[in-house]
């Protein structure tokens, strides 16, 4: 098994350092990338969760890197070295969007996916556009396959923690002005598996990744995707029960919001159902176990059917 490195903020300055700038319509845009498109190969789009950003994916990156000619992370508009703009929602729909613009700006006709927590909800979204083109005989860019991580796939069994409904509640304003370190790190950390809590050093860098640019104090706004979620159930649950995109999820069994009981739920509404269930782990399996997430993921793509290239052009 592949060893994959710690998250330290030696290594954050480093991701930083080695990211790119896109501008998607006058956002600064913070993107990591890996080698360069290819019309034989599809790449791999990896989508972060909340409240972090791209640097989630840094302990399995260069595992990912040996196997796939082209990667792209970037942060979500609002999240870590990303704009955060003021006095605004985040919805999914514009998270889509700044994920097709990317893979569009760099040539990507044919993309993976590796999604986790919020990420996990812009898949379903661009699961969904995909779908339609599918349907419209678009060939403009194409899905090959869907990994997902714990997130909540469905709002029936989604388990909000404490911090997560006072910032949905009228008291979310005042409880993003009041968020500090001290405050944020004790609840972010429930929701990891009892032995593999984030260490010092890893809570200094979720911390920074968070409070970057003041991106803590607009927490109440970036929530909101929990509310998106609920009014766009049919659609973005229908995309997973409907896709003809092959779908893997691998999921942290004791993660308090979306571990082994959304897994259940899963397993009842989504056709074969194929699932990685990692015991002992939380919401964040790619930083608690990358070793285990990296060796799930590559075995779900090496029992992938070969790609059918069509007739000759």
């Amino acid at each position: 098994m592949t060893a994959c490195p710690g998250l330290s903020l030696a290594a954050l300055a480093q991701w930083r350092s080695d990211g790119l700038r896109f501008d998607h319509r006058g956002q600064p845009i913070f993107v990591r990338e890996a080698g360069t498109a290819s019309d034989e190969d599809a790449s791999l789009l990896c989508l972060h969760g909340f409240p972090t950003a791209s640097f989630d994916w840094y302990p399995i990156w260069a595992g990912l890197n040996m196997s796939f000619g082209h990667l792209l992370a970037f942060d979500m508009l609002g999240y870590g070295f990303s704009a955060k703009p003021s006095g605004q929602d985040y919805p999914i729909a514009v998270q889509a969007d700044i994920a097709e613009a990317l893979l569009r700006d760099r040539g990507v006709r044919r993309v993976h996916l590796l999604a986790h927590d919020v990420g996990d909800t812009v898949a379903q979204e661009l699961l969904a556009r995909d779908a339609a083109r599918r349907a419209a005989g678009d060939a403009s860019l194409e899905i090959a396959s869907c990994v997902l991580l714990n997130g909540g796939l469905f709002p029936e069994t989604h388990r909000a923690s404490r911090a997560q409904k006072l910032l949905l509640s009228m008291l979310g304003p005042l409880v993003a002005a009041v968020m500090t370190e001290q405050r944020f790190m004790p609840s972010f950390a429930l929701v990891f598996g009892p032995q593999t809590k984030p260490s010092a050093e890893e809570s200094k860098v979720f911390w920074s990744l968070l409070a970057h640019d003041n991106g803590h104090r607009k927490l109440h706004w970036l929530i909101r995707y929990i509310l998106e979620r609920r009014a766009n159930r049919d659609r973005w649950v229908g995309a997973l029960q409907t896709t003809t995109v092959a779908l893997h999820l691998i999921d942290g069994a004791l993660d308090p919001i979306s571990g082994a009981h959304m897994v259940e739920r899963y397993k009842q509404l989504i056709p074969n159902p194929d699932v990685s269930l990692l015991s002992g782990i939380g919401h964040y399996p790619q930083t608690e176990a990358p070793e285990v997430v990296l060796d799930a993921f590559l075995r779900f793509h090496a029992r992938l059917p070969p790609r059918n290239p069509g007739p000759a052009r």
